[in-house]
């Protein structure tokens, strides 16, 4: 489990960061999302990535969250925890408009949107991932993806 949980453990943080955007939370979910992963690991039928399967725990832990706390959780946008892909277009644009600018702005796209988004600039994640781990496909994450794109363009081409 060890070794599970430093092979994963960023990718799961990310993922559930994406879905709350607050450090503490995601660190409380990826820590009971390995110990659920360790209680049930028999279930694990290797059909997936084990990436996948261990963001499905997670995704579902959320969900539980959600249901416990009934309440909008705020997202902290200052965070310093959140690792954007290197080396992409979408790298260049975030750092000339400011990642927070961007992360801000996508606070106002629709949820499953925003969440492909999240999951595919700090995820660091394929289309593939993204869809399986959303329960679409790949081709819809990447319409997903580039419809929020040039939504976030728009607007910040409005705003100049």
């Amino acid at each position: 489990m060890d070794e599970l949980y430093r092979e994963y453990a960023k990718v799961v943080y990310r993922f559930v960061f994406s879905l709350c955007g607050n450090s503490h939370i995601a660190e409380d979910l990826t820590q009971e999302t390995f110990l659920q992963a360790y209680k049930s690991i028999e279930s694990y039928n290797g059909v997936c990535k084990m990436s996948v399967w261990l963001c499905q725990i997670a995704k579902h832990l959320w969900y539980q969250y959600l249901q416990k706390n009934k309440r909008e959780i705020v997202m902290d946008i200052e965070d310093e925890h959140y690792g954007m892909m290197g080396d992409s277009a979408e790298t260049e644009v975030l750092s000339h408009y400011g990642i927070k600018e961007i992360l801000k702005r996508m606070q106002s796209l629709p949820v499953q949107m925003r969440e492909v988004m999240y999951l595919r600039l700090t995820g660091d994640l394929s289309y593939k991932e993204i869809g399986e781990i959303l329960g679409h496909s790949e081709n819809w994450a990447r319409v997903n993806y580039y419809r929020g794109k040039e939504l976030l363009w728009k607007e910040l081409k409005e705003n100049e």
